[in-house]
């Protein structure tokens, strides 16, 4: 898949920046996130995405799951593969979570899950972990291809309260035993985070400990600087969000959207000179709007960035 009519160089005022094939390559394969309130204000993704992009669709807590299976139904009918969250603590029992896989199943013919704990501090059930939903054994019956679990590159005090990476690190290697006796091919999609050194010191730490699940490594996509601080404070963000405090106390980029240029091209740099890292792919959080982050892929070369409607012409 070759991206569209791409301008290599222009050096005329207010033109692209050349595409760095770095990046380019470590694009390759990108997936990205809706919610079904955010899906609504798009006509037609098909004119931003991909055909094959792996669309992820976030449950928010309150979500109807008949807002949700619609749609993954949507976008399953354009021709994307869907990645529906399911998160354990607002999952009431194994009668709901075999309801919930019935509905995506037969309406939408979803074949791959993200599982998570879900950010809900008290569980409205009988779950409250990722590892109970897959030790149901429901996915598995259920033919799931594809299974991802999250990952934390910097902690997660609701896992771990103390700021370490104990629990964290115990839950992985659980997962990893799991997707040792399963099927389903199984990744890591994690928190997003704004620095390349904290990732890639936690993914070369967690292959030196034995793990090879592939990791999704989760960047926020361009958003203004407040909404970016916003989410990264709500989302538990680690050390990493000094990058946007660093940027809020300069006046000159107070006002500039922030984008994930700098963190990506450090990535795409470790991933070149190291081929056999854990990091496999990007997962985009949208925070500025799916259309901001679906264009400024298409700008900066990702192999996921030709509108689906422009290779159906093409």
């Amino acid at each position: 898949m070759s991206l569209l009519n791409f301008r290599k160089k222009d050096t005329t005022p207010g033109a692209a920046s050349p595409v760095s094939p770095q990046v380019e390559a470590f694009l390759k394969g990108y997936s990205i996130e809706v919610m079904p309130r955010t899906a609504e204000k798009v006509e037609n993704f098909r004119d931003l995405l991909p055909a094959g992009t792996r669309v992820y669709i976030a449950h928010i807590e309150g979500t109807p799951i008949e807002e949700m299976v619609a749609t993954a139904a949507r976008l399953a009918r354009d021709g994307y593969p869907v990645m529906p969250h399911f998160p354990a603590r607002i999952i009431h029992d194994t009668a709901m979570l075999e309801n919930w896989i019935a509905m995506y199943q037969g309406e939408a013919g979803v074949d791959q899950a993200l599982l998570l704990a879900g950010g809900v501090n008290k569980p409205h059930g009988d779950f409250h972990s990722s590892m109970q939903l897959l030790e149901t054994g429901l996915f598995d019956k259920a033919g799931f291809k594809r299974l991802h679990v999250a990952g934390h590159p910097e902690g997660n005090r609701d896992i771990d309260p103390d700021g370490g990476m104990k629990n964290v690190e115990d839950a992985i290697h659980w997962k990893q035993r799991f997707s040792e006796r399963t099927d389903a091919k199984m990744a890591l999609a994690t928190q997003f985070a704004f620095e390349a050194a904290p990732i890639v010191k936690w993914a070369d730490g967690l292959k030196a400990a034995g793990i090879t699940l592939p990791i999704h490594i989760g960047i926020a996509g361009p958003a203004k600087l407040q909404t970016m601080i916003k989410f990264a404070v709500a989302c538990g963000v680690g050390p990493s969000i000094r990058v946007l405090q660093r940027r809020a106390r300069d006046v000159s980029k107070l006002l500039l959207p922030y984008e994930p240029t700098d963190v990506l091209t450090d990535l795409a740099a470790h991933k070149a000179a190291n081929p056999d890292s854990l990091i496999e792919q990007v997962h985009f959080f949208p925070l500025g709007g799916i259309k901001t982050n679906a264009q400024w892929a298409i700008d900066h070369g990702g192999t996921s960035a030709t509108p689906a409607s422009q290779q159906a012409q093409g």
